[in-house]
């Protein structure tokens, strides 16, 4: 068993339930009043995207706990080099995205999902 592997598959299972039940209150709680139909097609659009994430970070955490309860033999360590790839990518998107919108209240210590991302790819490199 990969520990630092189960530790973020662990860490992903918790985010999907948020992201699927906690993102998706908060998302459906900023709905335009239906009469501005071009603000709800953006909007129906964004809950669809927030959605398709909440089926990819599935897919990640259910890879996650494949690679941590068994040995997937020499493709392991490309699946965790992958994965450690991915989780800096989403960190280096999620800041820079915060950092260019610039909006006050939504700073990047106030939507720290960056730091959560690079401790998973660093916690993934302990455990190749």
């Amino acid at each position: 068993m990969n520990v630092p592997v189960l530790i973020v598959a662990s860490i992903m299972a918790i985010v999907v339930v948020a992201h699927v039940f906690g993102g998706a209150r908060e998302t459906a709680r900023i709905a335009p009043n239906p009469s501005a139909a071009n603000l709800t097609r953006h909007w129906v659009q964004a809950m669809g995207a927030f959605q398709m994430l909440s089926v990819d970070l599935l897919a990640v955490t259910l890879l996650l706990f494949g690679v941590a309860l068994w040995d997937l033999g020499p493709a392991e360590d490309l699946i965790l080099k992958g994965l450690i790839a991915l989780f800096c990518l989403w960190g280096i998107v999620w800041f820079a995205q915060v950092q260019w919108l610039k909006r006050t209240g939504a700073g990047i210590l106030q939507l720290p999902h960056w730091m959560i991302w690079f401790f998973c790819a660093g916690l993934l490199f302990v455990g190749l």
